[in-house]
């Protein structure tokens, strides 16, 4: 596998796509920050990280709307890519869906979300727009 959190996105959208509850995934110290940030966010409805085999594994609850059932996540998009890195600076900050939606970064304090970028005051690597 050469893009790990394409494949962390795309498992994530087939689950939401099939309605599934709960989504199992390899684990990463990136994907379990990008975990972090989407139960932050109120995308998915809780996480638990296990630490079976070398790697271990993030169990993803999804969230869903009680009475209509539609998913709280609409969209998943990969931005920068393994052949194509997205840079930004502190300047040109993404806003996705004017504000509605998160851009998750990878800065050199962290992952973290374009707003949190903006109060910090530093660029990244824009990872992926989750609205």
């Amino acid at each position: 596998m050469t893009d790990p959190i394409a494949d962390y996105l795309t498992r994530v959208r087939n689950a939401v796509m099939a309605k599934h509850k709960i989504v199992e995934i390899p684990a990463s110290n990136i994907k379990k920050d990008m975990t972090r940030i989407l139960f932050e966010k109120g995308y998915i409805l809780n996480y638990k990280f296990e630490d079976e085999g070398p790697q271990g594994n993030i169990k993803i609850a999804l969230k869903y709307h009680p009475e209509s059932k539609l998913p709280a996540i609409k969209s998943l998009e990969r931005i920068s890519k393994p052949g194509l890195r997205k840079y930004v600076d502190k300047t040109s900050l993404p806003r996705v869906l004017n504000g509605l939606g998160v851009a998750i970064l990878s800065t050199s304090q962290g992952v973290m979300t374009d707003k949190e970028a903006r109060k910090l005051n530093i660029g990244g690597e824009v990872l992926c727009f989750v609205y």
